[in-house]
């Protein structure tokens, strides 16, 4: 597990894509630890990264051997045994580790709140209630669904706050050929605004 300790009242969990804790999720942490925050980010893979030119391979290994629903029950374990600790917790997923986030988020009085960035298989997972405030950062592409229908219908919840920029998936990794900078910093700037850090100080 990566951490970050501030002896803040405030905690970030981050659940990583299927290459594991590589050096966007790491820089991500960082990012977030420096806002003061604790960061707690498990190792939902059990192993070293994978490198984003073995993508297959990736895939095929998370889903295989780790899969959503086990990678969620040890996220909410993980939720159980950090919230006696905090006063926010919140959970930060991209990709694969933002549809961890969003099963998690139905659960009242885990956390507080989270935040997921191109979540596309959230889509398989409507069915959903969410009991915390709920932002999902979604790129205007995705090659398997219609990101406005699933944004529109994610929006019918009074609790999730779904919106669209510019760019591809990925669009906020500065270590992805998808990369898009406007739209990344567009999209953390959303992300610090949800998190309303001047009142966790």
């Amino acid at each position: 597990m990566l951490t970050y300790q501030n002896n803040s009242n405030t905690v970030m969990i981050v659940a990583h894509e299927i290459y594991g804790i590589n050096d966007h999720i790491k820089d991500f942490c960082e990012k977030i630890s420096a806002q003061g925050i604790d960061v707690l980010c498990p190792n939902l893979l059990g192993r070293e990264p994978f490198s984003y030119d073995q993508e297959e391979l990736a895939y095929q290994y998370f889903f295989k051997q780790v899969g959503l629903p086990e990678a969620a029950s040890r996220l909410i374990e993980l939720l159980r045994t950090t919230r006696d600790h905090y006063q926010y917790i919140y959970i930060t997923g991209f990709s694969v580790g933002a549809t961890i986030a969003w099963l998690c988020c139905a659960e009242p009085g885990l956390c507080d709140g989270v935040i997921g960035f191109y979540g596309s298989r959230i889509r398989d997972y409507l069915h959903i209630e969410p009991a915390v405030p709920v932002l999902l950062l979604f790129p205007s592409e995705e090659k398997s669904f219609e990101v406005s229908t699933l944004v529109n219908l994610l929006n019918k919840h009074p609790l999730v706050n779904a919106k669209i920029y510019p760019g591809k998936h990925g669009f906020a990794d500065p270590y992805s050929e998808k990369y898009c900078a406007q739209a990344a910093q567009q999209a953390y700037g959303e992300m610090f605004s949800f998190l309303s850090l001047k009142q966790h100080k």
